[in-house]
């Protein structure tokens, strides 16, 4: 099953359909609350089944906090929110190790295990926190896995965080280290709804009675479809137009762009490639295919690319956006050399 036009035996198609059902009913339960946004939707869902973490970027007041909770309403999973604010500590994150007082009168240490022990964490307006504190959240979004002292501690499966946090330009704000950036799959911009859903929102949330969310999958099944995923298979041309996207954000590259060039410092680490293709998986489960095509690939491209892509000074000066180059990029690469 190396070529997109395979065609899947009996029971792989029914795994299929059973998959594009499930993460339809997610995408319904959740659009109870949320109005709109349903790229934002859909690119939650894919890295969610990725198995990644994703960053949402909009002002205040788009709904990014209620479609967290919203999404672990309709999983039925555990969740919790952390306010990053300038001073939250690491230990407010991760939790702390205490004395406590036993039955026998006799004092011993105790790890208190912080808000990030959850399945579904949301880690609200997270560059509004100090730079120490944010790289709290680095072992566990890449190891699923916190260390407090000598100890290790296993975080359960799934685990998810989903940042939410304010443009940069915006008062009061840190932007955040390149490294945590690119622990997220995809870098969602939530933008403003439109006259028609505005009235929508305004009609939802401004009335007496509000919808109520209820679980549409649990556990068990979100771990099946996580694994799932990963058995989809990519040929390899729809892989090499991939990377040769992923070569089109470094500037050295022979095969750059004149866009990379000229605005480009540093391009997209591999975590670029493979973000691109581990949700492009998802994608083409969601639209009922057991094959990634490369339109798959170019829809993942802009969510997975955008934030590691760091503009050098001409590019900052002269407010070039990373999606305008991404879109170039994608734009100036063959399907097929």
């Amino acid at each position: 099953m190396s070529s997109e036009n395979t065609t899947p035996d009996a029971s792989v198609q029914a795994k299929v359909q059973a998959f594009q059902k499930d993460a339809g009913r997610i995408r319904e339960e959740i659009g109870k609350m949320i109005v709109g946004q349903r790229d934002i939707i859909n690119g939650v869902i894919q890295v969610m089944l990725a198995g990644g973490n994703v960053l949402l970027e909009g002002v205040p007041g788009l709904g990014k906090t209620m479609l967290v909770r919203t999404l672990s309403e309709a999983l039925g999973l555990n969740f919790s929110r952390i306010q990053f604010t300038p001073d939250l500590m690491p230990t407010d994150i991760v939790g702390a190790t205490i004395i406590v007082e036993g039955e026998d009168r006799q004092k011993h240490f105790k790890f208190e295990r912080g808000p990030i022990f959850s399945n579904i964490v949301l880690a609200d307006e997270v560059n509004r926190a100090t730079p120490k504190t944010q790289s709290a959240m680095l072992e566990a979004m890449q190891e699923r896995s916190v260390t407090v002292g000598k100890e290790t501690y296993k975080l359960d499966d799934p685990f998810f965080v989903l940042a939410t946090q304010n443009p940069l330009e915006m008062e009061g704000t840190y932007p955040l280290p390149e490294a945590q950036l690119d622990r997220f799959l995809f870098k969602l911009v939530v933008k403003f709804p439109d006259l028609d859903e505005l009235h929508s929102i305004m009609e939802r949330t401004t009335q007496v009675s509000h919808p109520e969310v209820n679980p549409v999958i649990d556990k068990a099944r979100l771990l099946e479809m996580k694994r799932f995923a990963r058995e989809v298979p990519v040929a390899r041309h729809v892989q090499d137009y991939a990377l040769r996207i992923l070569q089109g954000t470094h500037p050295e590259h022979p095969g750059a762009p004149e866009i990379t060039r000229k605005y480009v410092r540093f391009g997209s680490s591999p975590r670029g490639a493979q973000a691109i293709m581990t949700t492009a998986r998802v994608r083409a489960l969601i639209e009922g295919r057991f094959n990634v095509s490369c339109e798959d690939v170019r829809r993942s491209a802009q969510n997975a690319l955008r934030h590691r892509v760091i503009l050098n000074f001409e590019g900052e000066a002269e407010g070039v956006s990373t999606d305008t180059i991404v879109q170039k990029i994608i734009e100036a690469t063959p399907e097929s050399t």
